[in-house]
């Protein structure tokens, strides 16, 4: 057949004119090719030649991305007019084939217009992004020619009478008003920009966001294509390959999506709540409100979008219906066309009978519900993104305005108020993802069940009927699952709270030999925890069952009713298949009702918590401070907002003390403030915490300038809350609080607006952050004040200890520092700043005397009183009274006198005297004091030993790293971690499965094949039966019978074999379900019962060099995501890997020609997931690790609410709170992209599989005559793997984060655990060993590692039964290793140790240790009761328990206890004192009863009185047992029988102390010479 334009048939109508030109039809096609071919012409030249010579200009940096007016219409219409084109294509081809020759006039424009139309966008994309205008020319003159030239066809076709029946003349009409539009929108862009015919130009900057090249996240910047399939990722994601992901690559967030932004929406939504009713609206419908108007909008775009998506979605089971109904041999009578100007023309129906046509609208349908789904998704994430970041920041702001009283009444906790910000605010974040699905599902379900009746009849409702029906069961399933967690979540806690118990004593576990007692209470709660997962494994078993099961039974009770109720069933394949794809469709959302409803009820309850949140009471609201408010003005405010300057150093402010007490003697009424020296004055005050009683009442009270003041009175009489109240903290009943300025300007001359407060809280809170900031506190750092204040503070040996110095991070993520280093710290910060003000709470309460003093001297008397700065402080050491320049004494809540001490002495004598009597008692105290050994350094110690095993550590891990890198180059290095970064952890895997047990992992494999082989074989028994009945229906015409059962043709045998299919088909669903279950339980049991005894038996290095979080997340988080995430992961990820291989071999089994097709779209797949895998997991762990410190910012900021409050540093704690919000928003929104992005691909490669197959079997159909039934088999697969397809490569991102977990516990695993087992078994140590206790060194030496060097070299002593001997030396000399050696802590490679005849290295750990007692120095308590804190091992008797507890001088408190030795013990012993608690271990060594005792400096951390009752414990009870005591103050060894003095390891004396202290060169002397 020769081709020809328009055709080359004998009668020549084609090409007759002689009704002119116009009226031919072929004339009119050719007519519509001018614009098309101008266009090409004309732009493929400017874009070849313009944009090649500097194809840079397309990749300017984004700041020029520019959008002409109407962009999004013009991509919008552009993408209709190509679907149109499209179609005109397609009509023009269908209508040919009924020619008896080609026309190519049919067509061949259509193909122009579509090149043309993609020019166009390609062309005005790029104008666009190098914003030249000017050649928008060219695309102005197409709009016109297209429009003129379609307008004439459309005009002539109307002057024939072709009307709407003919497709063609709708298609004709429609590209006239497209181009129409089009054209509209280019001379809009020419009006609004004027680049032509107008003088001046419009200038144009591109949005403020693109100017900063820190905004990295384009998705709301770039055009619409770009917008739909996030092609502006690629670049990102593929980049994740070269180098990981972290805060810099992905850079700021674009201003409409900050936290402040949308704060302030949110800010506006309530404030427009407010106006209506005047007053405060209260309760959750208020907020709801609220939210609803400031992002209801993006909301509403993202339900419409879904609903769009879930209308196309029905296309796919029509169009399949389409297509096989077609194929059927019954509808082969097509009416010949109608001919019209010499040409034909098809019906529309005509037009969609034909099976391509069908394939191809198909596919774009596909595309087009793909794109808007993920549209949907998207905008709902981000919305719900922008919204969490303006509730974190609402709730910020409330707590920076929250009552004091609110925390410590315990109105709301820490807790309380973190939870807010992680869990509700997560949960509304959520319900916001999920709140299109609540509107879409009625919809989705409404179509699919009328489509359903429309297919099948009355039956269908009796499938839909069941469906329904387990939907309820769905609901309960779901909210037992949760319950399930709930319980788990509490055993879960529980358990860690005793495993951190475990790990933090530890040391003390293994010394006792009580690590088994405490590893099976550990093993006893998860034990119930487990049980709790085996609730929550059953109903995830169900609920994954019902997903998979309810299809089946739904079609099979369908198919049956269908068959049973009319005898002449219309079952062809059309029907089956098109039934079975709707029924699908139906499932989905039903599955996802039970999470929706959850999700919406957590939401409600969250919004409920917030609105109580957001109504609790706040401070007053201060007034603005106003600059000219004099000295003498008083004001009802909370405190009065004044005007404070800095010090000015060159004008002392006048000391005219003598005036002012005088004054005051005279001022009997609250006069305003005359005199000028006055910085703060209460009068006639009543303050309270709470709405009751007042806490202080008439306080009557005034605080001169630049002096000393101290506010002294017993504990509890409201020292510290007369500062809160001066800072405006309490609640105030009545009275005023005035705060004045100094009376001189500062240099500039200008007054300051009133300052902050330094002030320094008696619970010391410091932030999460270096040592140096946390001083400095955001202020600049000066040196020369910065070194003047460590000095003051006596930090200066705690940094030196530190690695990194001051740089050294504290807190919660960092160095654990002391009570006494905290405090020291926290004064510092407020001695550094430059306020004019100071406020200190107790700050000695945790120093030593010497610390205390040498602070008072520097740092408040020196550093404070050279600057003229206005210092209170509250205290309890009366000593210093001498230094105050003013005194205020308290008693219960008032105030019981204030002046200068002189003026006390006067007028209050007895006060004075009581006064003085302390005051010599305290320096008495003083004189006791150590001076080299005291409180300080052992802190210090205890710094240095943490240090020492952090370095440890960190070298390790750095040899690790060496060891994983060798000796090749940077380049090679990286790109190997690279590839490192993108292989899945299989290995990980494999440990994984093998944890569960072979026979499990048999069961789950063979389960699984099986289930998806019934699946496939149950749609392939329809095809089959579904075949016969057409072959049956054509045998019936041909034989001219009037039912099919008179060919002899029955649906019994089908339907019994289909019936058994279907059931098996189920069974094994259950099957399934439980397998996966119940694998990931057995995994999680065994994986956590090998790591708890492999920490339990390892070594004590282990603990000294792992910090214990580390430790403590591998039993809490990584547990978690083994216990409950990795089984549903796992069965997904299999469930839809099997799915989609089972449909690929389905489609290449009914059309092998798919399998030549399939190779490049399995190549296109695998890039596409492993570029997306290793992005997923970068942006995971960077949305994790942002959360962490937006969490503790929250939890920083309650606990230093008054600090930060005092220093007025409100705002920048909300500028810190904006950053880590964004950083976390940012995160999340990559996150989100970067999965949309997956998405969109893998859909569209969907997408091109269901095209592939449908022409394919289409194809085979027809030349081939494959059966219908097999064609609508694999359409039915086809559009399967298009839904399963991203599952698969989503599952398998998750999965491989989540095998980190199982990594990282397999690496601890490795630990080689102690020798616990002796060269003597347990049977061969006599019953009482060792009975005498003498002990003989021989020759020992010791190290904590084989890597180190020895802590004790070549030892050798011998201590007689019974003896008390004593060892001493400086910090560091090795005596706390010497009591390890006794216990085997540490190695002994070097000699031996004999006890009772007996080496210690023989025996088997537990034995020994079980022997010996020991106290240690720092008193560890476990929680439970006294008794078992005393004898975990349950051996004693109660009288021995009383006994010990006597001894120990603890009997009288025990008594006073309510259960008495069953009286609880809070965790870490918080309920009673650190003396009380050194007084319990001492009580459980007695328990023991063991002949040798070693106190290991035990009376370090006690007050002298409790010291000397344990001596004389120790000399008395231990009478006749061998004690070895190593001391911290010489004075506790005096009475000894024998003293050992160690320095470096070695040995320098070992004698009596009197014959010690009789040698005048004897180190031992010199020591009890500094003690004294």
């Amino acid at each position: 057949m020769s081709l020809a334009f328009c055709g080359n048939e004998n009668n020549t109508a084609a090409y007759n004119v002689d009704a002119g030109v116009l009226n031919n039809g072929c004339f009119l096609d050719a007519l519509t090719l001018v614009p098309h071919v101008f266009l090409l012409f004309i732009t493929f030249p400017i874009l070849f030649i313009g944009w090649g010579s500097q194809s840079s200009k397309v990749h300017i940096h984004h700041s020029t991305w520019l959008h002409f007016p109407g962009h999004n219409l013009r991509w919008i219409l552009t993408f209709v007019l190509l679907f149109v084109i499209v179609c005109e294509i397609a009509e023009g081809i269908v209508s040919d084939g009924f020619n008896q020759s080609v026309h190519l006039h049919l067509y061949m424009p259509s193909c122009l217009a579509f090149m043309a139309a993609i020019t166009s966008i390609v062309y005005y994309h790029n104008i666009e992004t190098s914003n030249f205008p000017k050649l928008l020319m060219n695309l102005l003159i197409y709009w016109v020619l297209a429009f003129v030239t379609k307008t004439i066809k459309f005009g002539k076709y109307t002057e024939h009478g072709i009307g709407l029946r003919q497709l063609r003349f709708g298609i004709t009409g429609l590209l006239t008003l497209l181009y129409g539009l089009l054209l509209a929108v280019e001379i809009n862009v020419m009006l609004r920009r004027r680049y032509v015919f107008f003088t001046h130009a419009t200038e144009v900057k591109p949005p403020e966001d693109l100017q900063d090249l820190g905004v990295r996240f384009l998705q709301p910047f770039v055009n619409l294509l770009s917008k739909s399939t996030y092609w502006w990722m690629n670049t990102f994601i593929t980049s994740a390959h070269r180098r990981p992901i972290d805060l810099k690559v992905i850079g700021r967030l674009p201003i409409a999506m900050r936290a402040l932004t949308n704060y302030l929406k949110l800010r506006e939504a309530f404030n427009v709540q407010k106006r209506p009713q005047g007053s405060h609206p209260q309760g959750s419908r208020w907020i709801w409100a609220a939210l609803r108007q400031a992002f209801g909008r993006p909301l509403i775009l993202s339900i419409t979008y879904r609903f769009m998506a879930d209308l196309l979605g029905f296309a796919g089971p029509l169009c399949i219906s389409g297509i096989v109904h077609h194929l059927s041999k019954e509808n082969h009578t097509i009416q010949a066309p109608v001919q019209h100007l010499g040409i034909y023309f098809i019906s529309s129906r005509e037009f969609l009978a034909n099976a391509y046509v069908l394939a191809v609208l198909l596919f774009f349908t596909l595309l087009l519900q793909r794109t808007f789904l993920q549209a949907s998704y998207y905008v709902a994430i981000e919305t719900g993104i922008n919204l969490r970041g303006a509730i974190q920041t609402k709730i910020f702001n409330k707590i920076m305005r929250l009552c004091t009283s609110n925390m410590s009444m315990g109105g709301m906790t820490v807790g309380q108020i973190c939870n807010l910000v992680a869990i509700d605010t997560n949960q509304l974040m959520w319900f916001f993802f999920l709140c299109p699905n609540l509107f879409a599902m009625p919809v989705q379900i409404i179509v699919g069940i009328i489509l359903l009746y429309y297919l099948l009849g009355i039956s269908a409702m009796i499938g839909a009927t069941v469906i329904t029906l387990l939907a309820p069961v769905q609901y309960f399933v779901a909210t037992k699952l949760s319950e399930a967690q709930k319980s788990t979540l509490d055993y879960s806690s529980e358990r860690l709270r005793k495993t951190n118990e475990l790990l933090r004593g530890i040391k003390l576990l293994k010394l006792y030999a009580w690590e088994n007692i405490f590893c099976s209470s550990v093993e006893e709660i998860r034990a119930k925890e487990l049980t709790s997962l085996q609730t929550f494994a059953l109903y995830t078993s169900i609920s994954i069952f019902m997903n998979t099961a309810i299809p089946i039974a739904a079609v099979l009770t369908t198919f049956v009713a269908h068959v049973h109720l009319s005898d002449d069933a219309d079952l062809s394949p059309a029907v089956a298949f098109a039934s079975l794809s709707l029924f699908h469709i139906l499932v989905t959302p039903l599955f996802l009702l039970s999470s929706v409803v959850r999700s919406t009820v957590k939401a409600l309850v969250s919004v409920q918590k917030l609105s109580e949140f957001f109504s609790c009471d706040e401070i007053g609201v201060e007034q603005e401070p106003i600059a000219t408010i004099f000295p003498n003005s008083t004001n009802h405010a909370w405190y009065q907002a004044l005007p404070l300057k800095v010090v000015n150093r060159k004008h002392p402010v006048r000391e005219d003390w003598n005036s002012f007490r005088i004054q005051s003697d005279q001022e009997d009424e609250p006069l305003a403030v005359e005199d000028e020296d006055i910085c703060i004055k209460i009068t006639n005050g009543y303050f309270s915490w709470t709405d009751g009683a007042s806490t202080l009442c008439n306080v009557e009270i005034k605080i001169p300038f630049g002096q000393v003041t101290m506010i002294v009175g017993q504990v509890g009489c409201g020292k510290s809350s007369l500062l809160l109240a001066a800072l405006g903290e309490m609640q105030k009943i009545s009275g005023t609080v005035t705060w004045n300025k100094p009376p001189t300007l500062d240099e500039e001359g200008n007054e300051r607006k009133r300052g902050a407060v330094a002030y320094a809280s008696q619970k010391p809170w410091l932030l999460n952050t270096t040592i140096a900031e946390n001083i400095t506190f955001e202020m600049p750092l000066i040196k020369q004040r910065y070194r003047a204040v460590i000095e003051a503070c006596s930090l200066q040996p705690d940094i030196d200890i530190l690695p990194q110095g001051d740089q050294t991070v504290i807190g919660e993520r960092g160095i654990i520092l002391s009570g006494g280093q905290r405090q020291r710290i926290s004064v510092a910060r407020a001695l550094y700043q430059t306020t004019n003000v100071v406020f200190l709470d107790d700050p000695f309460s945790a120093l030593d005397i010497h610390l205390s003093d040498h602070l008072m001297q520097e740092g408040i008397l020196k550093l404070l009183r050279e600057e003229k700065r206005t210092v209170v402080l509250v205290t309890h050491k009366l000593q210093y009274l001498p230094h105050a320049d003013w005194i205020i004494a308290m008693k219960d809540g008032g105030i019981q006198t204030e002046g200068t001490l002189k003026d006390i002495q006067n007028s209050q004598p007895e006060l004075f005297e009581q006064w003085k009597t302390l005051m010599h008692r305290q320096d008495r105290e003083f004189e006791k004091e150590t001076v080299d050994d005291n409180t300080t350094v052992l802190e210090r110690k205890n710094l240095r030993r943490a240090m020492y095993s952090r370095e440890a550590l960190k070298s390790e891990e750095e040899e690790e790293e060496d060891e994983e890198s060798g000796e090749s180059d940077d380049e090679d290095n990286l790109s190997r971690v690279m590839r490192h970064r993108a292989t899945i952890p299989w290995r990980s895997c494999g440990t994984y499965l093998s944890s569960a047990g072979l026979l499990l992992l048999l069961l789950l494999l063979l389960s699984q094949l099986l289930k998806h082989s019934l699946m496939v074989a149950i749609d392939y028994w329809l095809a089959h039966w579904t075949s016969k009945v057409i072959a049956a229906k054509i045998d019936t015409v041909s034989r001219n019978c009037s039912s099919v059962q008179d060919v002899g043709f029955s649906h019994s045998s089908y339907l019994l074999v289909f019936s058994v299919l279907c059931c098996l088909g189920i069974v094994l669903c259950l099957a399934t379900s439980v397998a996966v279950e119940w694998t990931g339980l057995r995994a999680a049991k065994h994986l956590h019962h090998s790591l708890l005894n492999n920490i339990i038996l390892a070594p004590m290095r282990l603990f000294e060099t792992t910090p214990l979080g580390s430790i403590l997340n591998r039993f809490s988080s990584d547990t978690n995501v083994i216990d409950q995430h990795i089984p549903a992961t796992l069965e997904c990820l299999s469930r839809s890997t099997l799915l989609c291989v089972s449909a690929l071999g389905v489609i290449s089994y009914v059309t092998p020609v798919f399998l030549i097709v399939l190779a490049p779209l399995a190549i296109a797949c695998y890039f596409i997931q492993k570029y997306f895998r290793v992005a997923s997991k970068d942006l995971q762990q960077l949305e994790d690790s942002t959360q962490l410190p937006l969490l503790s910012h929250f939890s920083e900021t309650v606990e230093g609410l008054t600090t930060i409050r005092a220093f007025r540093y409100e705002a920048r704690f909300r500028q810190k709170l904006l950053e880590f919000s964004d950083a976390n928003n940012m995160a999340s929104l990559f996150l989100t992209a970067a999965n949309r992005w997956l998405e969109v691909r893998m859909e569209y490669i969907g997408a091109c599989i269901v095209l592939i197959a449908a022409v394919a079997s289409i194809t085979n159909s027809l030349f081939n005559h494959l059966s219908t039934g097999l064609v609508g088999l694999g359409l039915t697969y086809a559009l399967m793997v298009s839904n399963y397809l991203n599952w698969m490569v989503r599952n398998l991102a998750d999965m491989e984060v989540q095998l980190g977990a199982v990594k990282r516990i397999k690496a601890l695993l490795k630990t080689e655990p102690e020798n616990y087992e002796g060269l003597l078994s347990a049977y061969h140590v006599p019953e009482g060993w060792p009975q005498q206790g003498e002990i003989q060194i021989q020759n020992l030496s010791v190290r904590y590692d084989s890597t180190l060097k020895p802590v004790l070299k070549n030892v050798n002593a011998h201590i007689r039964p019974g003896q008390k001997v004593g060892i001493c030396g400086r910090t560091g000399s090795g005596k706390s290793s010497f009591s390890l050696a006794f216990f085997r802590m540490v190695d002994t490679f070097e000699g031996q140790i004999i006890i009772d005849d007996i080496d210690i290295a023989k025996l088997p750990l537990q034995t020994l240790r079980s022997r010996f007692s020991i106290i240690l120095q720092d008193p560890f308590l476990f929680s439970g009761t006294i008794r078992f804190n005393l004898d975990p091992e349950m051996k004693a008797t109660d009288s021995m328990l009383w006994e010990a507890l006597e001894i120990a001088q603890l009997k009288p408190v025990v008594k006073t206890l309510p259960g008495g030795l069953d009286a609880i013990i809070t965790e870490g012993g918080e309920n009673f004192s650190q003396g009380q608690r050194q007084l319990f271990c001492l009580a459980r060594a007695f328990v023991r009863k063991s002949s040798i005792l070693i106190m290991d400096e035990a009376t370090a951390s006690i007050d002298m009185a409790t010291e000397s009752i344990l001596q004389k414990v120790v000399m008395t009870a231990f009478a006749d047992r061998t004690v070895v005591t190593i001391a911290h103050r010489v004075h506790t060894i005096l009475n000894a029988d024998q003293v050992i003095v160690m320095k470096r390891g070695v040995i320098l004396e070992y004698d009596k102390p009197e014959v010690l202290l009789n040698q005048e060169d004897s180190v031992f002397a010199s020591f009890v010479l500094a003690d004294k």
